[in-house]
């Protein structure tokens, strides 16, 4: 059964009730076919011929909701087998001649049949009808009730949508000595994504980039509580080791579970970076990808240990940072973006690389960030990756 069927949203209660709705306003036929025949059918046909009606009418109703478009086929196939069914009853079970003459003792039979007839089919639309009313009125409360859940729900979501631009921007600041463009374009009304560009002390800049897993208002949550994180650690330390480590001391058996992705880059005045990851995407290096050593995201019980990797950021170059949603987006045949795509276009402007990824098939959360140098006031040294 489709899991969007009528069948899994509805109360069994209004289900029963609709069912029992159909099964009498049908069964009205069989008794109304007694009346065509003057009460001449035998009583196993008339009562076969009652409770067919409605059963079939039964099957009707299911069969159009569980193929809905196609529900022309499945009534077709429902028709073809209550004629069958019905010949066979008629067949096996003719009702009797009609008589030229009758006497007052087969009059009297007649009118009392039809008599009961009329009372039934009094009864059996009553019966009907009453149902069809309960479930509207049923469906109608429940419809009224998940509308103001609805609306609570989107309010909800608006202020958790203005608390998160507040403390994720959508576009960063600006930095003396770097140009810094970032973009930030959730998913849905609140994202798991996550950034800050915080100044450092040394007249350098503090980058933290990451995902959180997981979607909705418990991301959003859990966004919240990191990015509070990172501001508070910033104010005592730009150490990018320190950082991943605080955060996922706060994560670990707190979280419920939870966890995210994060990659922290330190940048300092005379251009040299100091990174370390915990399980987020490597950037790009002037269009190639700075590989990083491997690492468990922060939350993770067996994680916390972070290495980190130094390189110079030579005047003119660009550093990029993404969130996965950039390489994860997806076309209407199910193409991804692809790493190649990322890398590719990862010299081109935050909001050219957003546009990029999003009008290509945006599936998650959208975070870039770039930085490039301008111009460096102190000597410039030479400064090789390795490992700190």
């Amino acid at each position: 059964m489709n899991p969007a069927s009528p069948w899994r949203t509805t109360p069994r209660k209004h289900i029963v009730l609709a069912v029992l709705a159909v099964f009498f306003t049908f069964a009205t036929m069989g008794f109304v076919s007694d009346v065509i025949n003057f009460g001449r059918q035998p009583t196993l046909n008339f009562a076969l011929t009652v409770v067919l009606s409605g059963l079939f009418a039964i099957a009707y109703l299911a069969i159009s909701v569980a193929m809905r478009k196609r529900w022309w086929v499945g009534c077709l196939l429902v028709f073809a087998v209550q004629f069958v069914a019905m010949g066979v009853v008629g067949h096996y079970l003719p009702a009797a001649p009609q008589q030229s003459q009758m006497d007052a003792v087969h009059t009297q039979r007649i009118q009392t049949r039809l008599a009961f007839d009329g009372a039934a089919i009094t009864i059996t639309v009553s019966l009907g009808y009453t149902g069809f009313v309960l479930v509207f009125l049923g469906e109608g409360r429940r419809h009224i009730r998940a509308n103001a859940e609805k609306a609570v729900l989107e309010a909800e979501m608006a202020a958790a949508r203005e608390i998160q631009r507040v403390i994720v921007p959508e576009r960063g600041g600006s930095f003396s000595g770097f140009s810094v463009e970032s973009v930030y374009q959730p998913a849905t009304q609140v994202g798991g994504d996550f950034f800050q560009v915080l100044p450092a002390g040394d007249d350098g800049l503090l980058v933290v980039v990451g995902d959180v897993a997981g979607k909705g208002l418990p991301a959003a949550m859990l966004v919240a509580m990191l990015v509070g994180s990172i501001r508070t650690i910033a104010e005592d330390s730009s150490d990018p080791v320190l950082m991943l480590r605080r955060l996922h001391e706060r994560l670990v058996g707190h979280t419920n579970g939870g966890f995210a992705t994060a990659l922290a880059a330190h940048v300092a005045r005379n251009g040299l970076v100091t990174i370390a990851n915990a399980g987020h995407l490597s950037p790009y290096l002037d269009g190639k990808e700075f590989e990083l050593d491997g690492a468990l995201p922060l939350g993770i019980s067996d994680g916390g240990k972070f290495e980190p990797k130094r390189f110079e950021l030579r005047p003119g170059s660009r550093l990029t940072f993404y969130s996965d949603g950039v390489v994860e987006a997806q076309n209407k045949t199910g193409e991804l973006f692809g790493f190649d795509r990322a890398r590719a276009i990862s010299t081109q402007p935050a909001a050219a690389i957003v546009a990029a990824a999003s009008q290509f098939g945006q599936e998650d959360d959208i975070t870039v960030v770039t930085i490039e140098r301008l111009a460096s006031e102190f000597p410039e040294g030479t400064h090789e990756n390795s490992p700190g």
